[in-house]
């Protein structure tokens, strides 16, 4: 193979970040999951654990991610619906419980909220004997992708960048092992875009992270090497390839070029992947087996340091102990019986791969121009300029489907008579029980406690100081989600979409 294309572990790591990559360490198996009440959901993280998952991937609720409590009168009917409903600690004691965290890599999917229940998790970890400094996971933490793509925003984009840069501070300090924010290309993709929209507005809102952080005045190799990325596998095989064997590249430049980053840790691009949830079907959900298979096998090639694979049945529910199963089993298929872990780099030299690798960074690199030239990431966001591109390809995709142009299998071709399958079906007593446990933590603490806890995190965020030492004395005090919020909130003011 040719030596111009470079050798895994090397700059600008277009082969790969490791030197050996999976011959040395196979990528972590997260299942994605999440729902009802804590007991509920520490059930089902414990047999995936039992059936070989190495990592778990924390799903939360709506009103957990948009900072209300499960008794909040408008999280009515979504307490636990599309993951776990944590309204305080003692939600998060019991959701880990018989879970050593030291020994876990924990990977939480939450934004808005990021600090509030990383607090939780820090204080359980404590309350188990763990050293902070030892745990290992992620949060997402991602809230720019929020206005663009997903919208469980709570604060105006300015003060929730500020939360964003006080993480990155804090967490540099307390906890060094854990990644403090995973730039998310995932919900961008879900949401329409096209391969190199998503990486390009992925990359973009990384630029602003960082570029905060730097104006806030961290060092930027002081916390780089913890920024990790999550990107989606979609169905184009040899182009999803290239698009991560493209994004390391582009990373590793912008590193060190845009922000002069020195240590070769901060120019790594670490990634977990999911494979994508808008591509299954509702129609032959068997056929989403195979589907899960093709993309996980895509990040595989590409390099992915994380990997979440979905189950057939997402389409439909919530899924079921057999599907997450099936789904994880994919993943240990792919690991342990095709070989591909053995070689580093297995597609590259392919004139196929490397012409489309060549083409998607030249088209991510023409967009973070464009950005730049509408004044940055924060103004192509609040001038709709991202959201429309995004919304142009979705429409784009949408109407090719519905002409034939593009096939989808059992949707627009090669239809037949469904038959029902098993799906998952939630208690609605969860959501009783939930709020009447909610009720029993407020009646246990000390209120006086809380309100001091909650009138010193309202004096910080009025000031300048580092707002995570006051959120953790609250969560501490078990003060919940929503009244941590609520104090933010009539700091910083919500934020309405133009």
């Amino acid at each position: 193979m040719s030596d111009a294309l470079g050798k895994p572990g090397e700059f600008p790591f277009t082969r790969g970040v490791q030197r050996e990559m999976y011959r040395s360490r196979l990528w972590t198996m997260r299942q994605y999951a999440g729902f009802g009440t804590a007991e509920e959901s520490n059930r089902r993280y414990r047999y995936l654990l039992s059936q070989g998952t190495t990592g778990l991937s924390v799903a939360f609720d709506l009103p957990t991610q948009m900072g209300m409590d499960s008794d909040h009168p408008m999280a009515a009917g979504e307490v636990g619906r599309v993951g776990v409903a944590i309204s305080s600690l003692a939600d998060m004691e019991v959701l880990f419980r018989g879970i050593p965290l030291q020994q876990v890599s924990t990977s939480m999917t939450i934004n808005s909220t990021a600090a509030i229940l990383l607090a939780y998790y820090a204080l359980v970890a404590r309350m188990q004997g763990a050293g902070w400094s030892r745990l290992s996971g992620t949060i997402q933490n991602d809230i720019l992708k929020e206005y663009i793509a997903r919208g469980t925003y709570i604060f105006p984009l300015r003060p929730a960048m500020r939360i964003i840069t006080d993480i990155f501070a804090w967490a540099g300090r307390e906890m060094p092992e854990w990644n403090t924010i995973s730039i998310s290309g995932y919900h961008i993709r879900e949401a329409g875009s096209t391969a190199v929209q998503e990486l390009a507005f992925t990359f973009a809102n990384a630029i602003a992270y960082i570029e905060a952080a730097v104006q806030a005045g961290l060092a930027v190799d002081s916390f780089a090497p913890r920024l990790s990325f999550f990107f989606n596998a979609h169905s184009d095989f040899l182009e999803e390839i290239a698009k991560f064997r493209a994004a390391r590249r582009i990373y590793a430049n912008l590193m060190r070029d845009r922000f002069g980053a020195k240590d070769k840790r901060s120019m790594m691009l670490r990634f977990h992947v999911q494979t994508a949830g808008s591509t299954l079907t509702a129609q032959q959900p068997d056929v989403n087996i195979v589907r899960t298979a093709i993309q996980a096998m895509a990040a595989v090639l590409g390099g992915a340091q994380s990997l979440h694979t979905n189950s057939r049945d997402e389409a439909l529910s919530l899924p079921t102990e057999d599907s997450a199963r099936i789904a994880l089993r994919t993943q240990q298929i792919i690991a342990c019986e095709t070989g591909v872990v053995n070689t580093p780099d297995p597609a590259g030299g392919s004139g196929a791969i490397e012409a489309l690798t060549d083409s998607i960074e030249q088209g991510v690199l023409r967009y973070l121009r464009q950005i730049d030239e509408l004044g940055g990431t924060l103004k192509a966001i609040e001038t709709g300029y991202i959201q429309n591109e995004i919304q142009n390809s979705a429409y784009a995709w949408q109407r090719a489907v519905e002409t034939g142009e593009r096939i989808v299998v059992g949707v627009n071709r090669f239809r037949q008579e469904e038959r029902a399958i098993p799906t998952f079906r939630l208690d609605p007593e969860l959501e009783r029980l939930q709020v009447e446990k909610l009720r029993q933590v407020r009646a246990s603490r000390s209120a006086a406690s809380v309100a001091e806890k909650l009138d010193a995190l309202e004096q910080t965020a009025r000031g300048e100081a580092n707002l995570m030492p006051a959120i953790v004395d609250a969560a501490a005090a078990y003060a919940t989600v929503g009244e941590i919020s609520g104090r933010l909130r009539g700091v910083f003011g919500e934020y309405r979409e133009g």
